[in-house]
């Protein structure tokens, strides 16, 4: 199903709204490991003019939730707990890419990590997250 959306920009195709307004990219999609990029606007920037943090991690929120569609089942995933480690800024106009892995699926919850790099390829933030597995 996601690799229908693969180089699509979410402002387009995303069922998520503020999905749709980080408006991220799909490069790549398979069972529980996806690769998005994001360009850093103004207003996700901070007043020292470097990416908010909050942006960071929604994105990362943003990408594992995507993720987790990959693995096929039913339910829905919510964070339990979100853990970022930020390591370099990222700047306006940059197209970060955003890689994440569902590392342990089990029956009630998930351990995803994402890993967020900057246009040159160095290593900006990392995260980890547990996710419980709802039905609504």
């Amino acid at each position: 199903m996601l690799k229908d959306f693969i180089g699509k920009e979410a402002k387009d195709s995303s069922p998520s709204p503020f999905g749709r307004w980080l408006n991220g990219k799909l490069i790549s999609a398979e069972q529980g490991k996806l690769v998005a990029e994001f360009v850093v606007r103004d207003e996700m920037t901070n007043p020292a003019g470097i990416m908010h943090g909050g942006a960071i991690a929604a994105i990362i929120d943003e990408i594992i939730g995507m993720t987790t569609f990959s693995l096929g089942k039913k339910g829905f995933y919510v964070a339990v707990n979100l853990n970022v480690d930020f390591l370099r800024p990222g700047k306006k106009g940059e197209t970060i890419r955003a890689e994440t892995e569902i590392v342990r699926d089990g029956k009630s919850m998930a351990h995803a990590e994402c890993r967020i790099f900057n246009q040159e390829g160095k290593l900006m933030a990392k995260a980890a997250s547990n996710l419980a597995i709802v039905n609504f």
